[in-house]
Parts: C-alpha cells; sequence; structure tokens
C-alpha cells in the first residue's frame, strides 16, 4: 500500500509493530496479477530474482491415483508474466521496506503499535506506543488495517466478520534440504489419504514445506516437536537429508468482515478477509485490495474524486475474494474428507475423470466507478507496445487509455482536454488486444482492470465521467 501511494506524493507513515522483518516463511505462492502489480509499485525485477515458476499442483488419493490437475504454463501469459510463482516471504518483505525508500512522503514506524484509534470530523486520531514504551498520538486523513487476521483496527471499527465455514488445524513444517531430492518434485501435491491429508510445496531454493492435517487424538502442543515432526515426514524424508526451520499449528479459516470501510476506516488483507490456504491466493487478495484502495485514497485525499468512490473498495473486492474463498473450501473439501463413505464417492467420480483446473480471473463485483457493460470490471491483458516494452512499464500505476490510431485521431480536442495528464496509449501494437475484446479504446485503471470500453467516440465521452479529473498545477480541489 505505501509502495503505491507512494508514488502520489501523499504523505504516508507505515506504523509496524515488529523492528525487523519476520524471519521464517509465512505465504509462499502469488500469481501474474500480483507481480503486475509489483510491476505497477517499480519492483518486480527485484522480486523475480527471488522467485521460481511454479508449474502447477495435482491433488491424488491414497493410492496415488489422480484426482484433480491444475497445471501451470511454462509460458509468459496474457499478463506478460507466469500464472504461478513460488517465494519466500523475508525476501519480499524487505524489497518491500526499502523500496518506500524511494519516496521522500512515507515514513516508517517500526516497533511501533497502535494501541486507540479514534474518529474525528475530518481526521483520525491515533494513539502509539513504541517498544521503548514512549507514547504518543498521529492523525491523519485515513487509516488503513492492513494488521492481519487478530487486526487491532477491526477491533475499533468493531464491524464483526461473517463465518464461511471452514475452520481445521493444520501442522506446517518448512524443512531447508541438506541434500539434494529432485525426486520430490516440483509440483505442488495435496495427498488426499483419510488418515492423513497431507499437501507437499517446493519452495525458493532448498526450501520444502509439508502441510499435515491435524487428526482427532493429536496433541497441538505435541505434534510440533521434531521427534513427532520426523515421524509423520517418514513416508518424504529424513533428519538426515534436512533441518527443521519451522514447525507450528495453524488453523486455516474462511472469514470476512462485514464492513471493510467505515468513515475514516478502511481495512485491507487477512484484516478484511481469510481464505484456506488451499489455492494460495490469501496474501494474492490482499495485494489486490492494496491495488484497488490505493488510487482511490490517493483521488479522495488530492480532491480528483469525492469520498464516496470508497465506497466502491469493498463493492468490488468482496464478491472476487468470495469467488477464492468458495473455490478453496470445495478444493478443501476434496483434500481434507475424512468419512469413508465420502472418500469412496470422491474417488470414484474424481478418479474416473479427474477434474481439470484453469486458471481464472473473476469480475470484479459492480460499483459506481465498474459499469455492466461486458467489459467492465475484468483484468486487461498486458499488452506489448510497438516498441516493445509491456504497457504497465509504459502507464506506472495510474489510469491509461488503448486506443486504436485511426480511433484516438479522430478525439475531439474537448476529450483529449478531459485526459490531460494522463497516458494515451495509439500504438498499433495494441490492436490485436482491442479486436479481440471488441473495442476501439479501452480505459485501464491503475489496478489494472478495464474501466470501460467504447466502440464509439460517444460511448468514449460517457466513460470520462468515471475518470477522477486530474487536477492541474494551481487548481483548487
Amino acid at each position: 500500500m505505501a509502495n503505491l501511494l507512494g508514488q502520489s506524493g501523499l504523505s504516508v507513515c507505515v506504523i509496524e509493530r515488529d523492528n525487523a522483518v519476520f524471519p521464517l516463511p509465512r505465504a509462499g505462492h502469488f500469481d501474474d496479477e500480483v507481480m503486475r502489480v509489483w510491476q505497477a509499485a517499480g519492483l518486480a525485477d527485484e522480486i523475480a530474482a527471488t522467485v521460481r515458476v511454479n508449474p502447477g499442483m495435482r491433488f491424488v488419493n491414497a493410492d496415488g491415483q489422480l484426482l484433480v490437475d491444475w497445471p501451470r504454463p511454462s509460458v509468459l501469459g496474457n499478463q506478460a508474466w507466469h500464472a504461478s510463482y513460488r517465494f519466500h516471504q523475508p525476501h519480499i518483505e524487505q524489497i518491500l521496506r526499502q523500496g518506500v525508500q524511494r519516496f521522500s512522503t512515507v515514513k516508517t514506524r517500526l516497533g511501533t503499535e497502535v494501541i486507540s484509534a479514534r474518529r474525528e470530523e475530518a481526521r483520525v486520531c491515533l494513539g502509539l506506543r513504541a517498544s521503548t514504551g514512549d507514547h504518543e498520538t498521529l492523525s491523519a486523513s485515513y487509516i488503513v488495517g492492513c494488521d492481519g487476521g487478530r487486526s487491532a483496527i477491526r477491533r475499533f471499527m468493531d464491524v464483526g466478520s461473517t463465518d464461511h465455514g471452514s475452520h481445521e488445524k493444520w501442522l506446517v513444517v518448512d524443512l531447508l534440504l541438506s541434500a539434494d531430492r529432485d525426486d520430490l518434485g516440483d509440483f505442488t501435491v495435496q495427498y488426499c489419504d483419510p488418515e492423513r491429508p497431507t499437501t507437499y510445496i517446493r519452495m525458493v531454493g532448498n526450501r520444502r514445506r509439508w502441510e499435515l492435517m491435524l487428526m482427532p487424538g493429536d496433541d497441538p502442543d505435541q505434534i510440533v516437536k521434531s521427534d513427532r515432526v520426523w515421524q509423520l515426514l517418514q513416508p518424504w524424508i529424513g533428519p538426515s537429508e534436512a533441518q527443521i526451520e519451522r514447525a507450528v499449528v495453524y488453523t486455516f479459516h474462511a472469514l470476512t468482515a462485514n464492513h471493510w470501510h467505515q468513515g475514516r476506516f478502511l481495512l485491507a488483507g487477512d484484516a478484511a478477509h481469510q481464505t484456506p490456504p488451499f489455492l494460495g491466493q490469501g496474501m494474492c487478495a490482499g495485494i489486490r485490495d492494496a491495488s484497488n484502495l490505493a488510487w482511490k485514497l490517493a483521488a479522495v485525499v488530492k480532491g480528483e474524486a469525492s469520498e464516496s468512490l470508497l465506497d466502491s473498495y469493498q463493492q468490488e473486492r468482496a464478491p472476487h475474494v468470495k469467488y477464492y474463498i468458495d473455490l478453496a473450501i470445495r478444493l478443501g473439501g476434496v483434500l481434507q474428507a475424512t468419512d469413508v463413505s465420502k472418500v469412496q464417492e470422491r474417488d470414484r467420480l474424481l478418479g474416473t475423470a479427474p477434474e481439470q483446473l484453469v486458471s481464472e480471473k473473476p469480475r470484479l463485483g459492480l460499483s459506481g466507478v465498474n459499469t455492466n457493460q461486458s467489459l467492465a470490471g475484468l483484468l486487461s491483458d498486458q499488452v506489448y507496445l510497438d516498441d516493445g516494452t509491456r504497457i504497465d512499464d509504459r502507464v506506472g500505476y495510474d489510469f491509461a487509455v488503448l486506443g486504436s490510431p485511426d480511433f484516438m485521431r479522430n478525439l475531439p480536442q474537448s476529450v483529449r482536454d478531459i485526459l490531460a495528464g494522463y497516458t494515451l496509449i495509439e500504438d498499433e501494437a495494441g490492436q490485436d488486444y482491442l479486436q479481440r475484446v471488441g473495442a476501439e479504446a479501452i480505459v485501464l485503471r491503475p489496478d489494472r482492470y478495464i474501466l470501460g470500453a467504447a466502440a464509439s467516440v460517444a460511448e468514449f465521452e460517457s466513460l470520462l465521467s468515471l475518470i477522477p479529473r486530474r487536477l492541474r498545477a494551481g487548481e483548487p480541489a
């Protein structure tokens, strides 16, 4: 959020309870859309140097029979990135922390906790406590709680949450290999064994992860001890081949906060929603939140849009998040089945005709900045331009218009005046994409979703009312 907002020139303060990046692995997957967000933040090349391309995921039953297959393409896709990546979270967090240092208007307060928050008419006032024990207050136009599943900001908002009915305890074990084990494979494997559902993940470098579902009779305090961990991992690997980096019990939740925006308070990431990890979409959803919200906050604070624009945040993001939560719960049901009759029925249906999954890009929920046009709210492709660059590299984290050269030449000057300050892409290279989607021009939002499309100048003009008015120097808000 701070790396995106930093480009707007707004005064931003990041308040972080911990003094240093948490050194152990946590989240482990992101997709091509998230890489586009890193790209918009100007950090994609650094991040790409630390990750590995993920070839996909397979669900197999206790007999090794394939139930669900989700291969990921090995070539760059429509987003101009690979469909799936594995990463080490401390590497990414360090890059993000270094990234905000590019912006003189972004301040970072490490070792500082928000202990109170109250609303004022035009501000929010925060009570802060440093790790030294010192207290102070800070006021801001808005606060965004990106503070996780036990969010203090959500508690201050008192908004409640909706339980989607998935709460399973799993042991997560991260290993550092001391010897090559190529036979473990590159694919993520979901072992749908009713005796103990288990997930194997190849992480980056020599890191490997196993996730094992706790079964009746398991003691969460005992199952994390090394002897018990190695006993559970015995079918795959032994203590002479790796060392345990982390073993911890998590409860995989499926929850959404009832309200993500309340006056000058907003929620993002796990503070707003939690999803089981079976799709690797939990952190991805939080990063999409930041990409959706940052440009809206900037437009509102700078006076380019009314405060009602912030109402579109949850309207658009909540259905999108729910899509992934529902799919994760469904696939979790395939993996976590332990009832004998249900397992037999699952294996009978999927064992004879394995389900083939493909990566989908769901549409945003409809809102005031996302009309019911056929293309509005869909994630755009990342087009390569005439000079070989990707469109996001030309545009940055901002609005852009991609139009056919003939169409753009015929735009009235009055329309071009409205678009002053925005990037207009008139390359021939965009023609194939425009023809494929059936438009003469499309308006791209900073989060790379399509604001709308036009087949005529009149349709294009009607879209312009949805674009925040770019203020010129010296013009009052």
